[in-house]
């Protein structure tokens, strides 16, 4: 995802001189195309994201477009007044890019796990917070987020992450893509480990003749609530998945709509329940742990149905 988004960047930044990027030094190999096409417009502030934010805010009222870019939680959770205050509050034109979703650091530990980034990104005002499947929604959301006049934030995967679509899909703002058509199951997912929701639903009717749509949700703020409805009257049983806590996420974010419209649909949310992931692991190790691999996926929605 990571490169999909730097490519996209150059190729918007041939068009618009307007573009910056800033970094919080990491990811040369990452952002190394954009650092030699446009040096002038490349940026390493050093180890401090909260003066990354700052200096992004600032920029971006003068008119730049800027997009700050570090891992997982740093350039969100530990300059989170910089971007409620600087960013947020004078709706500026900056885009927050994190690299490394959910457990994609998982061997680094806690620290650099990001599951808690969604919730507190979409509980801050005029941000928009853009979490794509694979390389071609992450392409996608990067085109997106350079058209947005004002703030967003995009969740990245490190990488190595399935290919979900063939091409960059045709996006409508707030709006879910749907991968798998179903009758009466439908999962909600964001992020990579929509790849597991996938092949969970290509297992389940397989083995057990269940019917399962699948929809990637590049989108979790702003959110199609008319689609919600709608999908509540049409399905029995709507799950959600995330490599995030269940409280604040697309689950959270999912449970307030139903909540406010007339359904029988059961709704169940997959994520890490409240707590933190203090098992050390690769991304895959700590998924099946916390169950929300493809295996915990099925066992989970045949226990409840």
């Amino acid at each position: 995802m990571r490169n999909a988004f730097v490519q996209t960047l150059v190729d918007l930044a041939a068009e618009d001189k307007n573009i910056f990027l800033m970094t919080a030094d990491l990811g040369y190999n990452a952002v190394t195309g954009f650092m030699e096409a446009y040096p002038d417009r490349f940026i390493n502030t050093g180890i401090c994201e909260q003066n990354m934010s700052s200096m992004a805010a600032g920029m971006a009222l003068e008119g730049k477009t800027v997009f700050t870019y570090s891992i997982a939680n740093f350039p969100t959770l530990r300059c989170i007044e910089q971007i409620r205050n600087d960013i947020a509050y004078h709706h500026a034109n900056a885009k927050i890019v994190s690299v490394g979703a959910g457990f994609s650091y998982g061997a680094l530990g806690m620290s650099h796990h990001a599951t808690e980034d969604i919730a507190i990104m979409r509980a801050i005002p005029e941000i928009s917070v853009l979490s794509p499947c694979d390389k071609f929604e992450a392409a996608a959301l990067t085109e997106y987020a350079a058209r947005l006049n004002g703030p967003c934030y995009i969740r990245l995967d490190k990488g190595g992450s399935p290919e979900l679509h063939d091409k960059p899909p045709l996006l409508e703002e707030g709006k879910p893509l749907m991968l798998r058509s179903g009758d009466n199951i439908a999962i909600f997912a964001t992020g990579a480990i929509t790849a597991e929701a996938v092949g969970a639903a290509d297992k389940l009717k397989e083995t057990n003749h269940l019917s399962c749509a699948v929809y990637s949700f590049p989108f979790i703020k702003p959110l199609d609530k008319d689609f919600i409805y709608s999908a509540a009257q049409k399905y029995s049983y709507i799950f959600t998945l995330e490599e995030h806590s269940i409280l604040g996420g697309l689950g959270g974010a999912v449970a307030e709509i139903i909540a406010e419209c007339r359904s029988n649909t059961v709704l169940k949310r997959f994520g890490l329940i409240d707590r933190f992931a203090d098992t050390v692991g690769s991304q895959n190790y700590l998924r099946r742990y916390y169950e929300i691999d493809q295996v915990g996926i099925i066992q989970q929605i045949i226990k409840l149905i």
